[in-house]
């Protein structure tokens, strides 16, 4: 299964992070903006080349480091087709340099139209007689709070194509707890997620016991997540909420097992923005995001042994 091929790529690099691909043409350094204004002038277009060059040069640097990147699909659609477009390229080019791709599409529909956004995102569209891939992401995140409908058919692709899906179970919002923390008979909201999200991916287990199906954990919610990690046994965790939203390295050490296994933890604009902080004008891009992405790891490597 997919999060067994996570699982790989996370021991052999002996870290458990993800760094999000959330740019905004502001995000990116100003003589990689002027170059693809130059060529398409200040355009979606333009913008959709700026940011496609940017992931590039930041996949370049962080693949020695990182074991997967998480494009987060609104930035890329509030550049219409062709922000859709440098996703796709970000995606294929993320692959070629041997990291796993978290699809962050959030999709939480129903029926065909669910089924529609797995074949799209993980899956394969049919055209005449020819099956052929379209984002073909290694993971995506889902909103399940519509119930199993919402969730099943994106694990019927899982099943048949060994990749995984991430569901929202507590997020690291703070208005998370106005739904996810209400008392629902004898169970919390997110705690009915979960179990949830752990029962429709028995028997996808892979050679780590983890399900196909993965729940997104916030690390804002330390105690919410440890409890989270001993109910959900089977269920590998997607944990936001570290750095800038106040989670932090002692936090997040609750998503693991004992194994250090069963859990990534995300960081976007702490690695992609890192370059702000050097006084270098975004030159030094590259170096600042790897320099960030190993202050992370280490950060965490403090509390969590990876074995």
């Amino acid at each position: 299964m997919s999060f067994d091929v996570l699982q790989d790529k996370i021991r052999e690099k002996k870290n458990p992070t993800v760094a999000g691909l959330d740019p905004k043409p502001e995000y990116v350094p100003a003589f990689i903006r002027k170059a693809s204004y130059e060529k398409y002038g200040e355009t979606l277009e333009g913008a959709a080349d700026a940011l496609w060059e940017f992931n590039k040069g930041l996949i370049d640097a962080l693949s020695p480091i990182v074991p997967a990147v998480k494009p987060q699909a609104a930035y890329y659609e509030r550049l219409g087709w062709q922000g859709m477009a440098a996703m796709e390229k970000t995606i294929r080019y993320a692959q070629e340099k041997g990291l796993f791709v978290i699809a962050d599409i959030k999709r939480g529909d129903i029926g065909s139209t669910a089924s529609a956004y797995a074949d799209g995102w993980l899956g394969k569209t049919k055209v005449g007689e020819q099956e052929i891939s379209v984002f073909d992401a290694d993971c995506v995140t889902l909103n399940g709070y519509m119930g199993s409908d919402s969730i099943n058919p994106f694990l019927d692709v899982c099943k048949a194509t060994g990749k995984c899906a991430f569901v929202l179970v507590k997020t690291s919002n703070p208005g998370s707890g106005e739904l996810q923390d209400i008392v629902a008979g004898d169970r919390v909201v997110y705690k009915v997620m979960g179990d949830l999200t752990e029962r429709l991916g028995r028997g996808t287990e892979g050679k780590y016991g983890y399900t196909c199906a993965g729940a997104v954990v916030g690390a804002t919610y330390p105690s919410d997540m440890r409890e989270l990690r001993r109910r959900l046994e089977k269920t590998f965790f997607l944990v936001p909420g570290y750095g800038a939203q106040g989670g932090t390295a002692e936090d997040v050490q609750y998503a693991f097992d004992k194994m250090g296994h069963g859990a990534i933890v995300n960081a976007s604009r702490s690695i992609m923005c890192a370059w702000q902080k050097t006084g270098k004008d975004g030159e030094d891009y590259q170096e600042a995001a790897y320099n960030a992405a190993v202050a992370m790891r280490d950060d965490i490597k403090q509390y969590v042994t990876i074995v």
